[in-house]
This record gives structure tokens, C-alpha cells and sequence, in this order.
């Protein structure tokens, strides 16, 4: 683990998923990226309301240095396009999140979100078929009863497999803004889902109600100076849970001590450094995405140009702050003016909860190695990664100063490829970085 991150990092392309054409569709555009708790199922979700579903093929043992490739498992339309009469609003059928349930039996269960309604999926696999019903025929047509003279015992057949999801639970009704989270609690009956401005919990099992637990909403609309960006539950402790807001602050939440979690148990906020103040520091604080490490001690948080690593224990300052497109400092008025400032990068956790990753440009992402303090700048392209080659390390050139060979100029990088999901599989380096249409999936290199 200790080498990812530096120039021997040997991370290589494994398979692309999607087409190919200049002409992109809106509706194909990737917007949520997430493995499950065993790294065997991948999942996306794109503009289109679709979710995609990618399974991990068996490894053969012929070549053991192929590991198993994702093939697509299942495909389903999860959301449809809505329209809200009573607002005159219309409701994207974008897929703002998936979160995976823990496995319980065969079935998988995931929960999809888009701006207003979140919906329970069972994806599970049938094999076999029933055959020899008394009163329907083989092709479904009803007896007539008065004809039956025997009783026949149906028997399973087995027939091709097929891959089936079915939407078991459907909550909605609860959010009066758009949705931008939804967390799994560990006590496996519980999930939470955040808006702009309120957090509800819900029962996997109750469609119908849900407890409000964070509202940060004030009475006059007027004096609203924050809102949540983002909520995840602790890993381990059920009771607690963390929100993120757009003035950059995180606060830790205990629901043991009392039922509206308004009175937070913990704020982590740093200090603004003064000679950074400019018109567009409150926007660049604005948090994006938080995620606890897998062992529940830290968590991270993205803002706009740096991630930081704060342990759970320490508010006042993080622990590891990392800057990750910090050539872009000079250029946030153009980005202001083009909207990107406004682009909300996630990060991902290694399984060791050694290395960081997050998104830039140009598609690039980075991994930060926390233990080395090494970073690198990789690039998603096909054009760049030849399948089973070890990507080469980026470099960006800040304005200014004399651009080396290798380098790429920051007035060359494009703004609209960007790599805004990514996910990395729980136990495994492999990791899932999604480029507009495109999914890419990279793994470390096996000698």
C-alpha cells in the first residue's frame, strides 16, 4: 500500500464502459458511482434515472493475473421524470445517489435517490421455473376447473438466468428540497436522507413517515445563511452522524441526546487563513462531499481545492490537509463565471483507509498517500491508457512559471471533462472513476 501514491505508482486501465461518441446524451451521463460491501457489485447511476449494475466475473484459474472483470448484471430504470403540479416544478429523473444495503440472503437490496423520491431495489437472480400448474395451462391461460381430473405437484424446471430488480419500498412526500444524501445506518434497519435543509430517518421497512432530525431551516427565509451539502452515518456507533454545510463547517450529531439533533455534540471548523480572503472564499469553502474512514476514527472532507483529513477526536483543526488543484487558485474567476466552482467533487477511502482519492479536470484524479504524504495526478482517457499499461503519472503547470516537457499548462485544461464520482472497491485496489459517459475502472499492476 505504501507505494501507490508515488512515481512507482503502478496503477493501470483495466475496462471502459460506454460509448465512444463526441455526441454525448444528457440522459447518459454517469452521477453516482458505488461498490458494495464485498467490491463484487458495482453500481451507476446517470441522468437518464437508469441504474446500471456491474457484477465481478470469477477469476479463472488458467491466469491468475487476470483478475475478474465487471460485466453488466442488470440494467433498470429506477426513476422516471415527475412533474409537481401543486409547485409547477419539474422533478429530474437524475440519480443523485446509491447507497448498497448490507447482504443479508441471495438478494441484494439498494436504495437510488433522485432530487425528491428515494426507492428500495431487490435485485435477485431466478434459474429455475415452475412447471405443471392444475389450473393453467403452459401459457398462462386459466383452466376451466371442471376439467381438472387429476392433481399434478408443479415441479422447478431450470431455465436460463435471469437477473430481476423489483422496487420494494418507495418513500417520498418527506423532502421539501432537493435530496443530496442518503446513508445506510449500521444497525442495518435504519438510513437517513439529507436536503438542503433537513435530515429525515427513516425504517427500511415504514414508507410512510419518517422522523426529522436536523432542521436547520429559519423562520424568515431571508436570514438563511447555510445549507446542508452533505450527512453520512458513522460506520460503527448507530447513534451518531455528521452533516457538512456550504460555510465549510462539519457537525457530528449524537441522536442519544434528544430527538431533534438541532444542538450538534461536535463543530469541526478551521480557521480561515486571512491572506487567502477573497470575494470567492465562502464559495470554495462550501463543503461537497464527507466520508468516515473505514475504521470510524477520521473522516474527510472535499471542498473546492483541498481535501482534509480530521480525526474525530480534535474539532479545531484537521489533521492532513491536501491540496489538490491548487493551480486553480488564480483562475477562480473564470470558474465563476463558467459555473464550475460550483462542481461538487467526492472522495473515496481506500480499504486500509490509507490513501485518499478525489476528481480535477482535464479528467484527472488524485490520490493523496497518507502515510508517505506522496501524491498523483492520473488521467481517465482512452486516447492516454492502453489496457494492462501503468498509467503515467500528470503534471500541471501553474501560470506563470516555465512549462517542462512533460507538463500540461493549466490555460489547456478542459473544464468540462471532469471526474466528479469515484469509488474504490472496499478490500481491493481497484477503483471506479466515472468521466462524463464513461466509467473507467484501474487497477494496480501485478508483475
Amino acid at each position: 500500500m505504501a507505494g501507490l501514491c508515488g512515481n512507482d505508482a503502478q496503477w493501470c486501465l483495466a475496462q471502459v464502459k460506454g460509448a465512444i461518441d463526441d455526441d454525448i446524451a444528457e440522459a447518459d451521463i454517469i452521477s453516482t458511482v458505488e461498490f458494495n460491501h464485498t467490491g463484487d457489485l458495482l453500481a451507476t447511476g446517470d441522468k437518464g434515472g437508469r441504474v446500471v449494475i456491474f457484477q465481478r466475473e470469477q477469476e479463472s484459474k488458467s491466469s491468475p493475473h487476470h483478475r475478474g472483470e465487471y460485466n453488466v448484471y442488470s440494467t433498470f430504470q429506477s426513476h422516471e421524470p415527475e412533474f409537481d403540479y401543486l409547485k409547477s416544478l419539474e422533478i429530474e429523473e437524475k440519480i443523485n445517489k446509491i447507497r448498497w444495503l448490507p447482504q443479508q440472503n441471495a438478494a441484494h437490496f439498494l436504495l437510488s435517490t433522485n432530487d425528491k423520491t428515494i426507492k428500495l431495489w431487490k435485485i435477485s437472480e431466478r434459474d429455475k421455473r415452475a412447471e405443471g400448474y392444475n389450473l393453467k395451462e403452459e401459457d398462462g391461460r386459466l383452466r376451466d376447473p371442471s376439467t381438472v381430473t387429476a392433481l399434478r405437484v408443479p415441479v422447478l424446471m431450470p431455465m436460463e438466468l435471469m437477473v430481476e430488480a423489483s422496487p420494494r419500498r418507495i418513500f417520498s412526500n418527506a423532502h421539501t428540497y432537493h435530496i443530496n444524501s442518503i446513508s445506510v445506518n449500521s444497525d442495518a434497519e435504519t438510513y437517513m436522507s439529507a436536503d438542503d435543509l433537513r435530515i429525515n430517518l427513516w425504517n427500511l421497512e415504514i414508507t410512510d413517515r419518517s422522523f426529522n432530525i436536523v432542521d436547520i431551516k429559519p423562520a424568515n427565509m431571508e436570514e438563511l445563511t447555510e445549507v446542508i451539502t452533505a450527512a453520512e452515518f458513522h460506520p460503527n456507533h448507530c447513534n451518531t452522524f455528521v452533516y457538512s454545510s456550504s460555510k465549510g463547517t462539519v457537525r457530528l450529531c449524537d441522536m442519544r441526546a434528544a430527538a431533534l439533533c438541532d444542538h450538534h455534540s461536535k463543530l469541526f471548523e478551521e480557521p480561515e487563513d486571512p491572506s487567502n480572503r477573497s470575494f470567492f472564499s465562502e464559495i470554495i469553502s462550501s463543503i461537497s462531499d464527507v466520508k468516515f474512514s473505514h475504521s470510524g476514527r477520521y473522516m474527510m472532507t472535499r471542498d473546492y481545492l483541498s481535501i482534509k483529513v480530521w480525526d474525530l477526536n480534535m474539532e479545531n483543526r484537521p489533521i492532513e490537509t491536501y491540496q489538490v488543484h491548487e493551480y486553480l487558485r488564480s483562475k477562480l474567476c473564470s470558474l465563476y463565471e463558467n459555473d464550475c466552482i460550483f462542481d461538487k467533487f467526492e472522495c473515496a477511502w481506500n480499504g486500509s483507509d490509507s490513501v485518499i482519492m478525489t476528481g480535477s479536470y482535464n479528467n484527472f484524479f488524485r490520490m493523496f498517500d497518507r502515510g508517505t504524504r506522496r501524491d498523483v495526478t492520473l488521467e481517465a482517457s482512452r486516447e492516454n491508457s492502453k489496457p494492462r499499461a501503468v498509467l503515467k503519472p500528470r503534471r500541471v503547470c501553474a501560470g506563470g512559471s516555465k512549462r517542462k516537457k512533460d507538463e500540461i499548462s493549466v490555460d489547456s485544461l478542459d473544464f468540462n471533462r471532469k471526474i466528479l464520482h469515484t469509488a474504490w472497491h472496499p478490500a481491493e485496489n481497484i477503483i471506479a472513476v466515472a468521466a462524463t459517459n464513461n466509467l473507467y475502472i484501474f487497477q494496480d499492476k501485478i508483475n
